[in-house]
């Protein structure tokens, strides 16, 4: 397979699999799709790299969240759900920890 097919394939499997389970899931809003799509593209940005940091403010910006409340619920809800793996940081000199899982 060509090689630039097989990398748009990695790059777009997040998005796929996020679609599939979301499509399932009861607990899953329009906040948490808009909050999983401002993850994908700082992941993006990061040129794929995972584990990625992320800046808690600029993701709310994205994701159109004012509520650090409602930005921490739906972060937790992605996490438990399996959609991704979020170590937060207590400290606001060191970034959280964000993956975006492969879900099936």
């Amino acid at each position: 397979m060509n090689l630039i097919i097989m990398q748009a394939k990695v790059m777009i499997a997040p998005i796929d699999s996020f679609y599939k389970k979301a499509e399932e899931d009861a607990m899953i809003n329009a906040t948490h799709t808009s909050l999983y799509f401002a993850l994908y593209y700082w992941w993006k940005q990061g040129n794929y790299i995972s584990p990625f940091g992320i800046n808690r403010d600029k993701i709310m910006n994205l994701a159109k969240i004012s509520s650090r409340k409602t930005f921490n619920k739906c972060m937790r809800v992605l996490h438990d759900a399996g959609y991704i793996k979020y170590i937060p940081s207590y400290n606001p000199e060191i970034s959280s920890i964000v993956c975006l899982m492969h879900i099936s």
